[in-house]
């Protein structure tokens, strides 16, 4: 190593280069985090740097007051609820949000981190189960910190994330319908690849095995957490003498689509079939009749999860998971079961 390889006591890119014995342009991928360097080349020149107490310079402008939030769609109330939570605590720390549709449930597509590195927001929430490894490795990279408000599945224990207690919501909404005397109960869940799905329908097994009631297969549905979705098969379950008198609904949007097939059915709710929601969106309390639901507090989840990347504590410095408490409101749409 040379005196002229260092300037103002730091040693540069070149000479990390030189010593390494590879490509200035490969160390700057190991510094911008992409995932084209072979592992044992990126740990080589990572070291080196550590060595050298090379100090990571942010070039351009410096980041820009921006909280970014990613879903994979955008066309729901229960999006504007989360929209709503973290632009409330964005506000309070005077930022801004930014909205991203990209990709799927499960994550977002490719081309989204590229993005994301040259907007340099403050911070990014994401609506999904969980992040690449890459994504993951090249926000860290340019010291972006990410949270996850994660309905669709169990992130990794090294991604800070915010759910709710599913579990215990589809056992109180099964219990409420058990506990009025209904023993043909029915749900419709989410979709069969989603966590929060499964762990609703395991609370309603459990509420049913409570009741010392059998679970009947032909009952158990798996939608897509729309209005369509819910109507579909609602209107296949209320089709025969053999009907459930209650149906339990993975979100309140399809316990909208429920209702509308009860109303075509020439059902009536609750005398003739209880319905029970998921969600507590604002539009539950103005359908007809208004809706019993389980209140998931979308909005603290989202105040929560923006909390974690505004705090000033070093925000996303270790993983922390947040489980928030789910809880029943009772409204108009559930009765004692008729002739019970």
């Amino acid at each position: 190593m040379h005196d002229d390889d260092e300037v103002s006591g730091r040693v540069t890119l070149a000479a990390v280069a030189k010593e390494a014995g590879v490509s200035l342009p490969t160390v700057s991928k190991v510094l911008n985090g992409r995932s084209d360097v072979s592992p044992v080349t990126r740990a080589k020149v990572e070291q080196l740097l550590k060595v050298h107490g090379y100090r990571r310079r942010h070039h351009g402008a410096p980041p820009s007051p921006l909280v970014e939030l990613v879903f994979h769609e955008l066309d729901s109330i229960w999006a504007m609820e989360i929209i709503r939570g973290v632009e409330t605590v964005a506000k309070a720390n005077k930022a801004t949000v930014v909205l991203t549709e990209s990709g799927t449930r499960h994550a977002p597509a490719p081309g989204w981190i590229e993005g994301v590195l040259r907007r340099r927001p403050l911070g990014v929430v994401l609506v999904f189960s969980t992040l690449p490894e890459d994504v993951k490795r090249q926000l860290r990279s340019r010291s972006i910190p990410f949270v996850i408000i994660d309905p669709a599945g169990d992130p990794d224990p090294d991604v800070p994330s915010v759910g709710s207690a599913n579990w215990a919501g589809g056992l109180a909404a099964t219990r409420h319908l058990t506990g009025h005397r209904h023993e043909r109960v029915a749900i419709i869940t989410g979709p069969e690849d989603m966590l929060c799905s499964l762990a609703r329908l395991d609370g309603y097994r459990s509420a049913m095995a409570m009741a010392g009631l059998e679970t009947d297969p032909r009952l158990i549905r798996f939608g897509d957490f729309h209005v369509q979705g819910g109507f579909t098969h609602a209107m296949d379950l209320l089709d025969g003498p053999d009907r459930p008198t209650a149906i339990f609904a993975g979100s309140d949007l399809q316990a909208l689509g429920v209702l509308e097939a009860a109303r075509l059915k020439g059902l009536s709710v609750p005398e003739d079939l209880s319905v029970v929601g998921y969600d507590d969106v604002p539009l539950a309390q103005w359908s007809s009749p208004p809706l019993t639901t389980v209140h998931q507090p979308l909005r603290h989840m989202a105040e929560e999860a923006a909390r974690m990347l505004l705090r000033p504590d070093d925000p996303g410095k270790a993983a922390q998971r947040i489980e928030l408490a789910t809880r029943l409101v009772v409204r108009q749409s559930t009765a004692r079961r008729r002739g019970a």
